[in-house]
């Protein structure tokens, strides 16, 4: 069972890679491609990158079901396909009605996947094994994206369209390679930690979402999950990047380095934080990333609002995103097997596409509030955000109360006899010997 385990997260793993780099490899020049490439303007382009954003959240209230029901294999394989159509017709698209259909198919495909890798690993992992599963899926990720984004740099040239029909031709086929090697994984299905007897019997007669709204440690932390993404990444390439060009006077280029701090913090910090957080309480975790990100706001707001002179302002504002990518390496190995060990067995795929939905919620909210207040309401944005994450700490010390023991801190029971479960809807633990 370990072997088969073992083969099939492998699998998963190269999957997650493909996945974020076909991503890297033509998002961040989406814009470019429609506004300047096609020449179909600013407005459409914006419209276009709205409807990739849309697209997932009418998708994702139906995924998790779909996984339930079906098993997150087929359903990887279906997004994978649709993803691919999507960006083979982006590459193709040279009026306004192909750009954003193309958009569409593009953003439910991708949105989709999310949601059925994260089943997939929950699937091929155990409780104890879980956290180190998302932590190397959030280190492939981001050095997929970052791969991804420098090969699709090399290749894109505004003055040749046909670069662009290359890049996401090239997307294409990883979405395809994704799907052929889903197709081979041999799906074992691993105990989780116990949570309601007999089988989740209540969760499941109420069904879908009312079974999730019902649990209220998962409300908490769909709330938590919000704030972190508003709070942070709903900000990276809006709102902070208005701030700092404006307050701050950073040269765009900056921004770029930033970025690649932010990256590079991830890469090597991701598996030393590992060994930290695994020996302590998720909700305690989570807290520190508030405190971390609050102090990361309040070097932002020094190069912003500080006298520093330009080389400092620089400085602090590439730190804020250095900051960013610590408390970013801390989350990824906390928040989603979280997700995991509250759902109950059948219904991991509903859970999952829940808390998916809230993240893209939270990215379509946070630079329509972060954009203005960034570029014109300097000093009112750095406190907004400084408050956002210290409410972060109080949120995830909440949310601990509502956590078993075991939920709160996996490798408790290594060293317990104690099963800890948790009924959806009650605030009560049964120990059992």
């Amino acid at each position: 069972m370990t072997k088969a385990m073992g083969a099939a997260m492998r699998r998963i793993q190269a999957g997650n890679v493909l996945s974020a780099f076909g991503l890297g490899f033509t998002v961040p020049y989406l814009y470019v491609y429609v506004a300047q490439v096609r020449d179909l303007g600013a407005s459409t382009a914006g419209a276009v990158l709205a409807v990739f954003a849309m697209a997932a959240l009418v998708v994702l209230p139906f995924t998790g079901r779909t996984i339930d029901r079906r098993g997150p294999l087929p359903v990887l394989v279906a997004a994978a396909v649709l993803a691919s159509g999507g960006a083979l017709a982006m590459g193709l698209a040279d009026s306004v009605p192909a750009a954003v259909l193309a958009a569409a198919l593009l953003g439910a495909g991708t949105a989709v996947m999310q949601p059925a890798l994260a089943t997939m690993i929950v699937w091929c992992s155990t409780p104890s094994t879980r956290t180190r599963a998302f932590a190397m899926q959030f280190f492939l990720q981001n050095l997929g994206l970052g791969i991804g984004g420098l090969f699709g740099g090399q290749i894109v040239d505004k003055s040749r369209p046909g670069s662009f029909t290359l890049l996401f031709s090239i997307e294409a086929a990883m979405f395809v390679v994704l799907a052929v090697i889903a197709a081979t994984v041999r799906m074992p299905k691993a105990p989780s930690i116990p949570d309601v007897m007999p089988e989740n019997e209540e969760a499941r007669a109420k069904g879908g979402m009312r079974a999730v709204l019902g649990h209220r440690a998962m409300v908490q932390l769909c709330v938590l999950g919000f704030v972190l993404f508003f709070a942070c990444y709903g900000q990276f390439e809006s709102g902070l990047a208005a701030y700092g060009t404006e307050a701050a006077g950073i040269d765009p280029a900056a921004l770029g380095y930033a970025l690649a701090a932010n990256t590079a913090v991830i890469v090597l910090a991701q598996f030393l934080v590992l060994r930290f957080v695994e020996r302590r309480r998720r909700s305690r975790v989570i807290a520190a990333v508030g405190l971390i990100w609050a102090v990361a706001w309040l070097v932002a707001g020094y190069a912003g609002l500080g006298h520093g002179g330009q080389a400092m302002a620089t400085a602090a504002f590439i730190s804020t995103y250095a900051l960013f990518g610590l408390g970013e390496a801390m989350l990824s190995p906390t928040v989603a097997p979280l997700v995991a060990d509250l759902a109950p067995e059948s219904m991991v795929g509903q859970y999952n596409s829940a808390f998916a939905l809230v993240k893209q919620l939270a990215l379509a909210v946070g630079p329509a509030v972060g954009g203005p207040m960034g570029a014109s309401l300097h000093g009112p944005y750095i406190v907004t955000f400084v408050l956002f994450s210290l409410g972060i700490g109080v949120l995830a010390l909440r949310l601990g109360r509502n956590l078993t023991p075991v939920q709160d801190q996996p490798s408790s029971a290594s060293t317990s006899r104690i099963v800890a479960r948790h009924r959806p809807g009650q605030n009560r633990v049964e120990a059992a010997a």
